[in-house]
């Protein structure tokens, strides 16, 4: 994860990706510690920053160069870019444009989870991330007022990296602890989201609690991003260089696990030495074969856009809208 994002930086300066672009190096621990809790029939959707979700589900580093590229063999063909990854057969709902749109759709997520589970069986469970910046959407709150109605197997885990773009939570949140904004009737709990073992071991505990039917809770994470909040954001006009560099040095999460390797005598310097070569070269070979890909043909503009009554996404679409109503009112071409 870290050394694909680090190559997205380097490809989106040398102008070869285009557009928005959110990074994700620092908060790897949440992503992995999370995926290693779940089944594969938890369904998961998160925010923008989603790049290295995707690599968990279902996705390789090719296809993530390559969507970012625009091209064909993109996890979402091309058409979908950095904030929309997406892998249906991975139950995997992807990113969102939307600040907080991804959790209306989680909970929807839950309530197929909950509608299609037998009573009194264990359900599979939603998770829905989002970002601090997100956490005081309306939709959020809304979203989560139903799931509590319907008792949905929906889990509001709020990614606090504690800058909303460019503001921190003390100034933008009255209550800047997320995993308290159930009150009294959904529960909270905070996590640390730089160890990727207590994510593990929290998100197991929270799964045990959506999928015997009590609900949704809140999750929160508490973690740190090290790019700005796009490529377009230097990150460091809002913090300063020494308080990311503070980070990283203290709490990084890859750091961490190395030092865990180590200590306790599963792998030496030198066996993390060679791992992190083989990762460098692999995500280099993956680059080299992304950038061989091909920008989509310009009839996919209207592919699985629209489906007809046969069910084919092949034709372009005739009509805007209602077409028993075009009989009255001529057909809209």
């Amino acid at each position: 994860m870290r050394r694909v994002e680090i190559t997205n930086d380097t490809e989106y300066k040398a102008r070869n990706i285009r557009g928005f672009c959110h990074l994700y190096d620092g908060q790897e621990a949440i992503a992995s510690g999370v995926q290693a809790a779940l089944t594969s029939e938890d369904s998961w959707i998160t925010s923008y920053r989603c790049h290295c979700v995707a690599l968990l589900r279902g996705s390789t580093p090719e296809m993530v160069f390559a969507e970012l590229f625009g091209f064909t063999q993109g996890t979402s063909r091309g058409k979908g870019g950095s904030m929309h990854f997406y892998s249906k057969e991975h139950n995997f709902y992807g990113g969102q444009g939307i600040v907080g749109a991804q959790v209306p759709v989680g909970a929807g997520l839950a309530f197929a989870a909950k509608y299609s589970t037998p009573t009194g069986e264990p359900s599979p469970i939603a998770i829905a991330c989002y970002g601090d910046g997100a956490a005081n959407q309306g939709q959020v709150w809304e979203a989560a007022n139903m799931a509590k109605l319907w008792n949905l197997p929906l889990v509001l885990v709020t990614e606090n990296n504690h800058y909303g773009m460019g503001t921190s939570t003390n100034r933008s949140s009255c209550n800047d602890q997320y995993y308290t904004m159930g009150g009294r009737t959904i529960p909270g709990i905070r996590i640390n989201g730089m160890n990727v073992l207590a994510v593990k071991q929290g998100m197991k505990a929270v799964r045990e609690h959506c999928s015997s039917g009590k609900g949704p809770i809140y999750v929160e994470f508490d973690t740190y991003r090290y790019h700005g909040h796009s490529m377009s954001d230097p990150g460091t006009t809002y913090r300063t260089r020494d308080e990311v560099g503070g980070v990283r040095q203290a709490r990084d999460p890859i750091e961490y696990v190395k030092k865990l390797l180590v200590d306790n005598g599963l792998a030496s310097a030198e066996d993390l030495k060679a791992v992190e070569k083989d990762i460098r070269q692999s995500v280099q070979e993956a680059l080299g074969r992304a950038k061989e890909g091909k920008f989509p043909p310009d009839d996919w503009l209207y592919k699985e856009v629209y489906a007809d009554a046969s069910g084919t996404r092949d034709e372009p679409q005739k009509f805007v809208r209602m077409p028993d109503y075009r009989k009255s009112v001529g057909q809209i071409v």
